[in-house]
């Protein structure tokens, strides 16, 4: 009799064996990735730039713009737009300690919405949401999310207005949702919100707590614990004779912010002309606007007058687009503006000093050695209206200009918005149902280079993983059973054929 060989375990224990050894290895690597960061992974660490994509609720966006409010909304505070509903607001500040994964960030900008015109000219719905801040607090496994913003609402039916800071607006479902680790970039994509009592109170009652509003999504850098433990290097004090200075009534590095019309940037990036833009020679996009920089020029106080040149370019692509704008200039005269460019458009020779907006410079006055002007509203001129190939009339209203010009070597140019270095999953160009799962919730980053960017789900390495090593097995059984080589037998009931 040939001697027995030892039972050989069904397929399916040995494939429930097979994915508890793999869970579980996952599992163990998770927390060595997360310590490569090394002793500056403890302790409290600052946050410092970063994005916040938010509809709040895109129904109320339609009801507010729709024909029964028959209103609108408006940015204020370098509020962007992105996707068709959603708001993007900027410059993230706050903390982030990552042992327990504890993350506040207040982000920057607002929007400010009316409708249902009286004929006083006042609004019954009036809302404005400023200063969304995200807070995650508790520890591994158990944090528990509060969106709070800075709100002013008029109450409906009443009328009356309420004014507070840091309402808790909506509750956030990070459930599953593990920020440990201690890298340089934490994303969130697509986070449940619900209404929360006050929040519902202080949405001037138009909707009742536990109403879902809008996913969100957010974005933000951390800087390294060295770079926030030791404060940077003061520059050197200069002398007087020192000081490169520019002559008398002449001025370098002023900086020019316009975001051309939100609309066409929207229009752009849209499901219709699928483009989008880039920048150079020092330009910089803001996210609601773009900075034309180290311009150099001369201004009159007495006469209020000014003539600046700006170095950047901006050039806007996709279907029948082609549109470039470079050798940015401003002149200001009797209080009035004008923002002139090169323009460059499908293939034609550019046409060079082409003045697009007008814009209202009465407001440009020098304080703390700065002339500046703040948002001024701007329109569209007749040569504007053909450098956008007839897109828009002449009288358009483009977006507002800002301007500031440094006429003392102390004077700090007010900052732009701070997207961040890194980017979020991207979200869906429309918010997910309230009924949908969240698509990502990226947890933090523990990149060992100075690059930041967004994790991979856990569960989701571990299910690649998962899959990859049950196809392998699978596989090298079939080879076993063609080539005669004996498996283990199966029953009705584990086979996995």
């Amino acid at each position: 009799m040939l001697p027995s060989r030892p039972a050989r375990a069904p397929v399916a224990a040995l494939l429930a064996a097979l994915l508890t050894a793999l869970l579980t290895a996952a599992t163990a690597l998770v927390p060595a990735a997360r310590a490569a960061d090394g002793p500056g992974s403890t302790g409290t660490r600052e946050v410092s730039g970063g994005r916040l994509d938010w509809g709040i609720k895109s129904s109320f966006q339609s009801y507010v713009t729709g024909p029964i409010a028959q209103g609108s909304w408006e940015l204020r505070g370098g509020a962007a737009t992105i996707g068709g509903s959603r708001f993007r607001f900027h410059s993230a500040k706050g903390s982030y300690t990552p042992d327990s994964g504890a993350f506040e960030a207040a982000f920057s900008g607002g929007v400010h919405f009316t409708g249902h015109r009286k004929p006083d000219g006042s609004h019954e719905l009036d809302l404005t949401v400023t200063r969304p801040t995200v807070r995650l607090t508790g520890g591994a496994g158990t944090l528990t999310g509060t969106l709070y913003a800075d709100m002013t609402s008029k109450a409906k039916g009443t009328g009356e207005v309420t004014t507070a800071a840091q309402v808790p607006l909506a509750a956030l479902d990070v459930s599953g949702v593990d920020l440990r680790g201690g890298g340089t970039h934490i994303g969130l994509a697509d986070v449940p919100a619900t209404l929360t009592a006050q929040g519902a109170k202080a949405f001037a009652g138009y909707y009742t707590e536990g109403t879902a509003l809008d996913p969100v999504t957010l974005s933000a850098d951390i800087l390294a614990a060295a770079a926030q433990a030791s404060p940077s290097a003061s520059p050197a004090p200069s002398t007087g004779s020192e000081e490169k200075r520019a002559p008398k009534g002449g001025f370098t590095e002023a900086v020019v912010d316009w975001g051309v019309r939100r609309t066409f940037r929207e229009y752009v990036t849209g499901s219709i002309a699928q483009g989008s833009w880039k920048l150079g020679d020092g330009a910089q996009d803001g996210g609601a606007l773009f900075r034309f920089p180290r311009g150099k020029g001369t201004y009159d106080a007495g006469a209020g007058s000014l003539d600046a040149a700006f170095a950047g370019t901006l050039r806007f692509t996709g279907k029948h687009l082609d549109l470039t704008l470079g050798g940015v200039g401003v002149t200001v005269k009797e209080g009035r503006g004008t923002l002139s460019a090169d323009v460059t458009g499908d293939g034609r020779t550019a046409a060079k000093g082409v003045p697009l907006v007008t814009f209202d410079a009465s407001g440009l006055k020098e304080k703390d050695g700065l002339a500046a002007v703040a948002e001024a509203p701007a329109k569209l001129t007749a040569e504007g209206a053909k450098a956008f190939g007839g897109m828009y009339q002449e009288g358009t209203d483009m977006d507002p200009v800002s301007l500031a010009v440094p006429l003392d070597a102390k004077a700090a140019l007010p900052p732009l918005p701070d997207l961040g270095s890194g980017s979020s999953a991207a979200p869906s160009s429309s918010p997910s149902s309230p009924s949908s799962e969240p698509r990502t919730k990226s947890a933090a980053s523990s990149s060992s280079d100075s690059a930041s960017f967004p994790a991979v789900p856990v569960a989701v390495t571990v299910a690649v993983v998962v899959a990859a090593a049950v196809a392998t097995f699978l596989m090298t059984r079939r080879r076993r059973t063609a080539t005669g080589v004996p498996t283990a037998p199966t029953s009705s009931t584990s086979s996995v054929d």
